[in-house]
């Protein structure tokens, strides 16, 4: 949901533990009673392994009559996944794509060389007051895949592998994370889990993955003696066992995978490792050049100035 105009976060004032390389404490702003918190891209830290943007929505309360209402907007250069804890949108793209994205499936939209999209509270759910809570992120496509063929794919929540273990609980979203595999397709390493601890439970996370980060959602987690509240992303360093614990709970989501190993410049809605591409993607879509967007074909989000 790159239309919220969030501004960047901002680095914590220092390393809180060995364990971790930086801490981030997300920006948040305030959309008609609607908050995110953008915790990626910083000016110190662009990428965690593929995921280059990290947007917290809300938990927020839309009241009677009010709606997300997100005109149609391009992408490039990029995998945007939507992941919502609570609510419905409705997804519809330039490829003719129209799907409710629920609580718990996983939307998956490849932009490649170019995709629109727009994200809408659906009109059935607009009389009553509904809650809305999730992520957003997106994953930058590596070397060779950048301009690869616009795809959306959706993964019902039913079809993602549980774990459950010494109160320690969740949901493998993406890649792979002690023995288990998820089925969503990932273009690059990726690593993308939803966990649970239960009070005074704690989980191990492995070195497997060649960059991990932890976003604290609800409660306060410790990792070797220091709590960080929620709201915080924790890059942790490489080569580790992160064992994270939490003495009354907490939500947390999981996220890294192998560095990409060449640069991202990210403008707007736009990703890629040229800059002269994006220069290209922003006269398209000034120009009109991009596909419209069927069922949804009124409005767009013009180009920033």
């Amino acid at each position: 949901m790159s239309f919220f105009p969030g501004n960047d976060p901002v680095a914590g004032d220092a390393f809180a533990c060995d364990q971790i390389e930086l801490m981030v404490i997300p920006n948040a702003r305030d959309i008609g009673g609607f908050q995110v918190r953008r915790a990626l891209p910083t000016a110190r830290r662009r990428l965690v392994g593929p995921f280059i943007f990290f947007d917290r929505m809300g938990p927020a309360i839309l009241r009677a009559g009010q709606a997300l209402d997100v005109r149609p907007h391009p992408h490039i250069g990029l995998s945007t996944v939507t992941y919502l804890f609570d609510g419905k949108i409705r997804h519809r793209d330039s490829l003719g794509t129209e799907m409710v994205i629920s609580p718990g499936d996983v939307n998956l939209m490849t932009a490649g060389r170019g995709i629109v999209h727009s994200e809408r509270t659906p009109e059935e759910l607009r009389g009553a007051p509904m809650s809305v809570s999730g992520l957003q992120t997106w994953l930058a496509l590596p070397d060779g895949k950048e301009e690869t063929a616009p795809v959306f794919e959706n993964t019902g929540r039913d079809l993602l592998p549980r774990f459950e273990y010494d109160g320690a609980s969740g949901r493998l979203v993406m890649g792979s994370l002690s023995g288990i595999r998820s089925p969503v397709r990932t273009d690059t390493d990726t690593l993308y889990a939803d966990i649970s601890l239960a009070p005074g439970a704690r989980i191990s996370i492995p070195a497997d993955a060649e960059e991990r980060a932890i976003y604290v959602l609800d409660g306060t987690v410790t990792i070797s003696g220091d709590e960080f509240p929620s709201d915080r992303l924790l890059v942790f360093k490489p080569g580790d066992e992160i064992v994270v614990s939490s003495e009354q709970g907490a939500h947390f989501m999981l996220f890294g995978g192998a560095s990409l190993g060449s640069k991202r410049y990210i403008w707007w809605n736009f990703v890629s490792s040229s800059r002269e591409r994006i220069e290209q993607a922003k006269n398209e879509w000034k120009t009109g050049r991009f596909d419209i967007v069927p069922g949804d074909e009124e409005e767009f989000i013009p180009l920033p100035e």
